[in-house]
């Protein structure tokens, strides 16, 4: 299942934990997210950034910035009134940083601030002892032409299309997990007996791209906690019902430390 030594896994798996911490509590990481600010088409004052801000037919206007201290990313300053960003643009507002999101056509206006509770009060991740038992052989089905709904935590419903599934046995459950992904690799919602519980809700796991007889492992000593764990104002999706384990999964991330 791994071609590491038992040192060599623990050593890897270390670094990753370390890293994904280490990420997550960035001045500008996931635990910073503060204010997720939905748009319409009124221009509208949103707490923690300047001016005001709305949405029009190709993606967000922020208005009445003349002064306010506004930068781009390489810290030029902005020296306009307004600013058009689409999805993914950053601008920085003293220490906080701006993001532009889309999500089905509507638009969105983050802010990811260093002093946000969310990241000052987080100590860490929290997760189970790394065991080469919890990577598991598996087969990629691929499923073209296949589309799935799939509700976000905030309730909203979206119609995506996923590659296909990963099939494996956990015990006497037999595994069918939709996924996401492409030639990079596959990427899968999931939930289990320890859900809720001994770790978050449900967690994300990322997987290598399947070889081309369909083979992949999973490992879910990989498995990490989704952004909403770490803050309200994320729109994580849900596990599709086939991806609603009920084998205790004791690997990878539990939960956030210190919130």
């Amino acid at each position: 299942m791994s071609s590491e030594t038992p040192a060599e896994f623990i050593a890897s798996w270390t670094a990753w934990h370390t890293a994904r911490e280490r990420s997550v509590r960035a001045p500008h990481g996931i635990a910073a997210l503060r204010f997720t600010h939905w748009l319409t088409e009124e221009a509208t004052a949103l707490e923690g950034a300047p001016g005001t801000w709305r949405a029009d037919a190709t993606g967000i206007v922020g208005e009445r910035l003349t002064g306010t201290g506004l930068t781009t990313p390489s810290g030029a300053q902005i020296m306009t009134d307004r600013v058009e960003l689409v999805h993914g643009d950053e601008l920085h507002f003293g220490d906080a940083l701006l993001r532009g999101m889309e999500r089905d056509g509507v638009y969105a206006l983050r802010v990811l601030d260093p002093e946000a509770p969310t990241r000052t009060s987080l100590a860490g991740i929290s997760a189970f002892a790394p065991d080469v038992a919890w990577i598991r052989p598996a087969r990629f089905v691929p499923s073209p032409d296949v589309t799935v709904e799939t509700e976000s935590i905030d309730g909203h419903v979206t119609t995506e299309t996923p590659v296909g599934r990963v099939e494996f046995e956990l015990g006497d459950e037999a595994v069918s997990l939709t996924v996401t992904g492409g030639p990079n690799g596959l990427w899968a919602v999931f939930s289990d007996g320890t859900s809720g519980d001994e770790s978050y809700r449900f967690r994300f796991i990322s997987m290598q791209a399947p070889t081309a007889d369909g083979h992949v492992l999973v490992d879910f000593n990989r498995a990490y906690l989704p952004p909403c764990a770490f803050s309200d104002h994320y729109v994580c999706p849900l596990p599709a019902p086939n991806n609603r384990l009920r084998t205790r999964i004791t690997a990878g991330e539990r939960l956030p430390l210190g919130q």
